[in-house]
């Protein structure tokens, strides 16, 4: 059973793309912390404002609380203008659950439609639709009612689904057939990432997702999209769903919401909240002063600072660089991605694309010894991530490239 690699580091301290271990040694971070730190470590503007919010009320749950209000206003004025309203919580996973009933709760039905490859949390429900065994091997029964179906990677696509764009009329058909064979014929949803994460940043040919959420709109079903790992300009668009304006129900958001203070949303349709009476949907710190003060201090830091703008930029730097560097070496098979999240896939032989984890803690290790924090994910454990905080300068990028550069040179299979 694979699981992510990382360098046997311990941080002592953090700000912007850098992190400094108890060591003194100093990183550039591709890493941002698994997409959290968008803003980057300790934004200046976020801890003061935590630190303001922690001196006044930590926790209330009986009644509303200033911050609360305003930071549900502040979000959904930066939400797609369909998804009108947001419940705050406390962890992506638990963002992950409140789609799930959201979903079961609107239609009256309980089936979930979900993908291979796909990551929503390691809670019941959230492992359940999962579609890695790490999060769920030796736990038992998962949740009834998941259908599971496999998600289109370009890069690995022997049925050829990809290839059928616009309308990707095989791999609907393929999905047709799943549906046939499994439901019962009590379909509440989707829930889809818009690219998979911990699979291996695996990103659908454009317009797939597109045609996904009108297939499951011509069904009955409502349509999640997990952008836990994908929202808040990581993408070069605020939110993911932007590149193709998908016209989806639900939207689960974290990670970057807190940039490190554990904070979680779902956002819908007021006509998907609508079906809640008061108390279904609950969470003891969701919405907390401190959370919420966060909340709005990184939007703002995001605006300030034109963050997403920045993604974009730096993103198409580096993936051009990274290309330019793929070609010269004989492992780097594929670098994916859009905006400031990509994957390096390493692969034995470029013809056969062969899997090559073998290559991946050696790599790791020399990245941390020149000064490159990175991290590994996907299936086969053999994708470097590239994920760097949003505040990323030029600079930065060009030192932390011709790190990765030097590596790529020395590589070898054992």
């Amino acid at each position: 059973m694979w699981s992510a690699i990382r360098r046997p580091l311990s941080g002592r301290a953090a700000a912007a793309a850098w992190v400094t271990d108890v060591d003194g040694n100093r990183y550039i971070d591709w890493t941002s912390g698994v997409l959290v730190t968008n803003v980057g470590h300790c934004h200046p503007d976020l801890v003061a404002a935590v630190r303001e919010a922690s001196g006044m009320l930590l926790n209330n749950y009986e009644c509303p609380n200033v911050q609360r209000i305003r930071a549900a206003e502040a979000l959904v004025r930066v939400l797609p203008k369909h998804l009108d309203q947001c419940f705050f919580l406390s962890t992506g996973a638990e963002a992950v659950e409140g789609a799930l009933r959201l979903m079961k709760r609107k239609t009256g039905n309980y089936e979930i439609l979900s993908f291979e490859g796909g990551f929503h949390g390691r809670s019941y429900g959230s492992a359940s639709v999962g579609g890695m065994a790490s999060a769920k091997r030796m736990y038992g029964p998962s949740m009834p009612g998941v259908i599971r179906a496999a998600f289109p990677n370009p890069y690995r696509d022997p049925n050829g689904w990809c290839k059928g764009g616009p309308k990707f009329e095989a791999y609907f058909q393929y999905l047709d057939q799943v549906i046939m064979a499994n439901s019962t014929g009590s379909l509440a949803g989707v829930i889809v990432e818009p690219y998979q994460g911990a699979a291996g940043f695996i990103f659908p040919p454009k317009g797939w997702l597109t045609c996904l959420v009108e297939w499951a709109h011509n069904r009955g079903m409502l349509v999640t999209l997990d952008e836990v790992q994908a929202s808040y300009g990581r993408t070069g668009r605020m939110w993911a769903q932007e590149h193709e304006m998908l016209d989806v129900d639900i939207l689960t958001i974290g990670k970057a919401i807190g940039c490190g203070i554990p904070v979680s949303a779902v956002a819908a349709r007021s006509s998907v909240f609508s079906c809640l009476k008061k108390g279904e949907m609950s969470s003891t710190l969701g919405g907390n002063p401190v959370a919420s003060a966060a909340v709005m201090a990184i939007l703002d830091i995001m605006a300030k600072e034109k963050l997403v703008g920045n993604s974009a930029r730096m993103g198409a730097f580096m993936k051009k660089k990274l290309q330019a560097m793929a070609k010269s070496c004989p492992y780097l098979g594929e670098v994916r991605g859009m905006g400031l999240v990509m994957g390096l896939e390493f692969v034995r032989d470029k013809k056969s694309r062969t899997p090559a984890p073998e290559l991946i803690k050696p790599l790791i290790n020399m990245c941390a010894g020149r000064g490159l924090l990175v991290g590994s994910v996907g299936v086969y454990g053999n994708v470097i991530r590239v994920a760097p905080p949003l505040v990323i300068s030029k600079a930065e990028a060009e030192e932390s490239l011709a790190i990765m550069a030097g590596v790529l040179k020395d590589i070898k299979l054992p």
